[in-house]
């Protein structure tokens, strides 16, 4: 599979529930640096004392969506720079796939962090699914995923030039006898593009090697969930089995299979690809309310926690009432923000114990 070996088709294993098979991707780029990574115990993910929460769902590389939100929520200025003071803002993982402009994204936030800081503030990027599927290379086994602009971005540069301009020495030497002597044109270097996509091992192999020496590092950093005062925010949520273990405790295992596949180590894995694990979980959002409502308060309860925010299930969900599960325990936040969805731009404010949603329709908020 793209040249790494997995013993699973891992999609399967999530939704049948066979989690307990063995992944072996041998590629050694980061094999040192992954040794001198901290582990959760170094990384906050508990938080008291915070006055003003913004959580913001899923974006599959919609980055002009993610600008409004951030701007109609007062979370950055005109300049696109930190406005937002104190304000901790959650991005509830699912960056990649499905959209144009995942790095973009990325990057933007990577800047972001660094501003909030400075300005006592927090930006909480959390894992999804699609992170985890993009590091470890099964993204391509679903066509509709990974987008052409998408798997371009992070692509080296050099290599990117070389295939065009054997593309356009191509093009040019089958046009000659025509007159068409200029360039082709971007739709044509689109389509040639979806062709490498589509049918190029070696080049989703690059892409997968870069995604990981220049994006492995930074989300190693960060966490699967985190506990905002009375608050747990996850990408899928968190299920009865992992209630039981400390935050820490279940960041610390996200972090080190996030590791092995960077140092290429063969591993069973305790987080990724299972489907009871807080990037997979659905239950939350898909269970009929009231049979599942005592296993909720048994995982809240387990959690020290009053309220769960998660997104993962995109839901055609456009007000506060819809968004809002179990009498408001639970706040469903994947409101579908990316145009592959349809683009309902939403996000979930959290001021003490008010829970209020922040969106726009049409473009009218």
């Amino acid at each position: 599979m793209h040249g790494y070996s997995f013993n699973i088709k891992a999609t399967e294993m999530i939704e049948a529930g066979r989690a307990k098979k063995r992944v072996f991707v041998p590629l050694l780029l980061l094999a040192l640096f992954c040794l001198s990574l901290p582990l959760a115990a170094e990384i906050p993910c508990v938080w008291t004392g915070v006055e003003r929460v913004v959580a913001v769902g899923d974006l599959h590389g919609d980055y002009a969506s993610f600008i409004t939100i951030l701007q109609g929520t007062k979370v950055i200025d005109r300049e696109l720079h930190w406005a937002a003071g104190s304000t901790h803002l959650v991005q509830t993982g699912d960056i990649l796939d499905r959209g144009p402009e995942a790095r973009r994204i990325f990057d933007f936030l990577i800047n972001l962090e660094k501003e909030a800081e400075a300005a006592g503030g927090h930006v909480h990027f959390l894992m999804g699914n699609h992170e985890e599927m993009n590091i470890s290379g099964i993204a391509f086994d679903y066509p509709d995923y990974v987008f052409v602009e998408q798997f371009k971005d992070f692509l080296p540069d050099d290599y990117k030039q070389q295939r065009e301009n054997q593309f356009r020495q191509q093009w040019l030497a089958r046009n000659r006898s025509d007159g068409r002597n200029s360039a082709p044109s971007a739709a044509e270097l689109r389509a040639f593009w979806s062709d490498v996509l589509r049918s190029d091992r070696e080049a989703r192999d690059r892409y997968i090697a870069f995604f990981r020496r220049h994006y492995g590092p930074w989300l190693v950093q960060h966490n699967a969930v985190i506990k905002i005062n009375e608050t747990v925010f996850a990408h899928g949520g968190i299920s009865q089995k992992y209630s039981l273990l400390p935050l820490a405790e279940i960041n610390d295992m996200l972090r080190s299979d996030l590791q092995n596949i960077l140092a290429g180590r063969e591993f069973t894995p305790k987080i990724l690809f299972r489907p009871d694990g807080p990037l997979w979980y659905r239950e939350l959002a898909q269970q009929d309310e009231a049979p599942f409502e005592d296993e909720l308060d048994s995982i809240l309860a387990n959690l020290k926690a009053r309220h769960m925010v998660i997104a993962h299930t995109p839901l055609s969900l456009r007000t506060a009432r819809a968004m809002k599960r179990f009498g408001g325990k639970v706040w469903v936040i994947d409101t579908g923000i990316s145009a592959y969805y349809g683009g309902y731009l939403s996000a979930l404010i959290i001021e003490g114990e008010n829970f209020q949603t922040w969106g726009v329709s049409n473009g009218q908020e």
